[in-house]
């Protein structure tokens, strides 16, 4: 009896989570025709600069394959981009820039695009002074390049994550001390990279480490709390392991 109940339990617990799993992809696959242009050309400006461009058509097609930038909770972009099967468009290195662009530009919409402009500002520069910082200890790369572009959608999820309410905010501790080991650790990397560095010399290594150092004087400015801090440790952990 006791064994019979407990299968019974056990196939209602099952029956729910399916229930929940099948409501999150209903959702997720519901009617996104709000988000479609009635335009003839779509122009996207983006906070670095880019302009995305697509036709009524390219752009209604990309709402009704991709209900993933639809979704009720977001997950980060990389979680999407490299578990969807459906990405024939943005199967180049190019199309995943594309990708990540357009899930910034969707997700932009649901976090708020003017509530959060000074925080969205805020994270690509920082996350742009980190890809800069190692794009110049590597002596450029096209993976840099590629990061530029991606950073909008790592931003936006970083918004996305930005505890709305102060009562959410739970460490509230000076990261002073924090903050400045992580600083220092950029500079003492920059000296570490200098001494392995022989495409460079004299004169002309002086002024790299000058420009290295500048670009960590530009993050110590923009890191003003603990979430930036953890941001910024985040995406550069993520990214740039090697360092």
């Amino acid at each position: 009896m006791r064994k019979a109940l407990f299968v019974i339990l056990v196939l209602i617990v099952c029956f729910q989570s399916n229930l929940r799993a099948q409501n999150r992809w209903d959702k997720k696959d519901g009617d996104n025709s709000e988000y479609k242009t009635t335009l003839d050309t779509l122009l996207i400006a983006t906070e670095i600069g880019d302009t995305l461009k697509y036709t009524q058509a390219e752009f209604n097609e990309i709402v009704d394959k991709h209900p993933e930038f639809f979704q009720e909770f977001a997950d980060s972009p990389d979680q999407l981009y490299f578990n969807n099967n459906n990405k024939e468009e943005f199967g180049s290195e190019v199309g995943q820039d594309g990708y990540y662009a357009l899930y910034a530009y969707f997700l932009k919409q649901k976090n708020g695009i003017d509530k959060y402009a000074q925080e969205r500002k805020k994270l690509i520069e920082i996350y742009s002074d980190i890809n800069s910082l190692f794009g110049h200890l590597q002596y450029g790369g096209t993976y840099f390049g590629h990061q530029r572009i991606r950073i909008l959608g790592y931003a936006e999820y970083s918004v996305y994550l930005l505890p709305k309410d102060k009562r959410e905010i739970e460490k509230t501790y000076d990261l002073t001390k924090q903050k400045k080991l992580y600083i220092r650790s950029l500079r003492q990397l920059i000296k570490d990279e200098s001494k392995i560095d022989f495409e460079t010399i004299g004169k002309g290594k002086k002024e790299r480490t000058i420009q290295q150092n500048r670009i960590v004087d530009n993050l110590n400015r923009l890191i003003t709390d603990l979430f930036y801090l953890r941001r910024a440790q985040e995406f550069h952990y993520c990214h740039y392991e090697y360092y």
